[in-house]
Order: structure tokens, then C-alpha cells, then sequence
């Protein structure tokens, strides 16, 4: 009798541990069938630094050779895919210069927007960047002229003006205009670079050689491109010409003297030395990141 107990017993137990593991195996079911495969990550976009774009397409074209903007190659190359993949720019000039080829085709983006003149010309702006990236690519740094304002009687744009003010409390005394922008036709001495924004000529009546020169150094360091243009260069009076770098409403020509600027030229037709103090070179938005 007492075997056919422990037989039981044995068997009892035997069943017990069979549930137990049978409910272990069920309670750890659901949470594994409910496991998801882990989801694969959202495809990333590449990203165009606005301002790196903006002065490429400046420098690139007025380049001997097919030397890139440092700083620029990977935003540039962004750009040229988007172009190429709508149908505007051929394979072969893919490669993140922005010459002639990429400017043509920019234009011709810029106009199937519907934009024409100045807004056309190849120069990226905000509105034509953020179409053509639309699923390409994403925006950085971006830039814009801001609002027209009345500055001496003429027009400028709000980037154009603070950075006047900025290079007039390094200075400490207000400078006056001889010639603003928007204006085209208006200097025919100018030879279209007023035709834009962010171009201007300083009064430098009264002022001495040296007060000249250094009006065009702090003008250069707030980011103009900027020189003393003397009766002997043209048929104009003594002043200081100036080019506000990566302003996004420059006029063509306007564009040619930046990048004439940044390679050590003046700017001139006849494409001579830069007869101004040579500084580290930057843009407006530059000089603020570190001032």
C-alpha cells in the first residue's frame, strides 16, 4: 500500500513540474510573437549648406581652372544630382564645381519656376534651392537680402544696410552714399553691377588717403567685397566700391566681381591685381558667428 502511495506521489509531482514548465513555455509565447523585426532607418537625406552654395556659384566661374570652393564640394554635388535628375544638367558636370555648365543649368531651373531677369540668373536662392531639394536634399545656413530700404536717397536691401552700420561703428562716423542698388541702367560706368542688391558706393569727400583705405578694410571685414576706385580707373570721381559677398540679389556682373575678389583680382574689366589690403576673406554671416 505504501508503494502505490509513493507511486502516486511521484507521479503527482511529475504532473506538477510538467504544468509548471507547460506555463513557463505559454507565458513567454506571446511575448515573442508579438517581437517586431526591427524597422530599417529613414533613408537620410543629404544636407546643402546654403551659404557654401551661394559663394561656389560666385567663385567657381571666374576659376581658370575646375579648383572648388572649399568648403562646398559636397552641398554642390547635391545640388548638380537634383539638377541632372530633372533633366537640366548632363552627367559630365556632375561633380561639385559650380562653372558655367551648373550655372546655365541653375538658370534654367530658375526660369521653369517661372522666375525671369535677376531671379534668373543662375545665382541660388532660397525659394529655387528649397524646390529643387524637394526629397533630394535638405537645407542649411540659408540666406536672403531681407526687405528693401531707403538708405541716402537710395535703395538698398536690410543685409545690405546692417552691414553698413556694423563697418560705421567700427569706424565711428556715418558713411554716405553715392550710389545705391536696384538700379539698373542707372551708372552706366557701372557696367550692370548696381543692377542688383547688395551693391553700393561710398562718398569719400574730404576724406584722406588713409581714411580711404582704411574705410574699404573695415568694409571688407564685415564682408563686402570692397576697393578705392581712383578718376584714373574709369569715368568717375574718387570712392569706394563695394559688393556685399553671397547677397542672393546680386546682378551677374556683381557676382563676377565677388569671385574676381576672392582669386586676388580688382574687380576691373581689365582683370588686374587687387590693389586692397588682403585680409582672411568672409561673408557677412561669418562675421557675425565670431563678433
Amino acid at each position: 500500500m505504501a508503494t502505490v502511495t509513493k507511486t502516486r506521489n511521484t507521479a503527482t509531482r511529475l504532473l506538477a513540474a510538467v504544468a509548471v514548465l507547460s506555463g513557463l513555455v505559454l507565458s513567454a509565447a506571446p511575448a515573442h510573437a508579438t517581437t517586431s523585426p526591427p524597422q530599417s532607418a529613414a533613408t537620410v537625406l543629404p544636407v546643402v549648406d546654403m551659404e557654401a552654395t551661394v559663394l561656389a556659384a560666385q567663385i567657381d566661374p571666374r576659376r581658370a581652372d575646375s579648383t572648388q570652393t572649399p568648403g562646398a564640394h559636397d552641398s554642390v554635388l547635391a545640388v548638380e544630382q537634383a539638377l541632372q535628375a530633372r533633366g537640366f544638367l548632363a552627367a559630365q558636370w556632375v561633380d561639385g564645381y559650380f562653372g558655367t555648365s551648373t550655372t546655365s543649368a541653375y538658370a534654367a531651373y530658375q526660369r521653369s519656376l517661372g522666375f525671369s531677369g535677376l531671379d534668373a540668373n543662375g545665382l541660388p536662392g532660397a525659394t529655387s534651392l528649397t524646390s529643387l531639394g524637394q526629397g533630394r536634399y535638405t537645407l542649411t545656413h540659408q540666406i536672403g537680402p531681407g526687405a528693401k530700404l531707403q538708405r541716402d536717397g537710395y535703395t538698398v536691401n536690410t543685409r545690405t544696410q546692417n552691414m553698413l552700420t556694423e563697418a560705421e561703428r567700427l569706424l565711428g562716423f556715418h558713411l554716405t552714399l553715392d550710389q545705391g542698388s536696384y538700379n539698373p541702367g542707372g551708372d552706366p560706368t557701372s557696367a550692370g553691377t548696381h543692377d542688383g542688391g547688395g551693391v553700393v558706393d561710398i562718398n569719400v569727400d574730404g576724406m584722406t588717403s588713409a581714411t580711404r583705405n582704411n574705410v574699404a578694410l573695415v568694409l571688407r571685414q564685415v564682408g563686402f567685397a570692397a576697393w578705392v576706385r581712383n578718376p584714373t580707373q574709369g569715368n568717375w570721381p574718387w570712392h569706394i566700391h563695394a559688393v556685399a559677398i553671397n547677397d542672393t540679389d546680386l546682378a551677374t556682373q556683381a557676382q563676377n566681381q565677388v569671385g574676381d575678389y576672392y582669386l586676388g583680382f580688382n574687380g576691373l574689366a581689365n582683370h588686374g591685381p587687387d590693389d586692397g589690403q588682403r585680409i582672411t576673406i568672409q561673408t557677412w554671416e561669418q562675421y557675425q558667428r565670431t563678433h
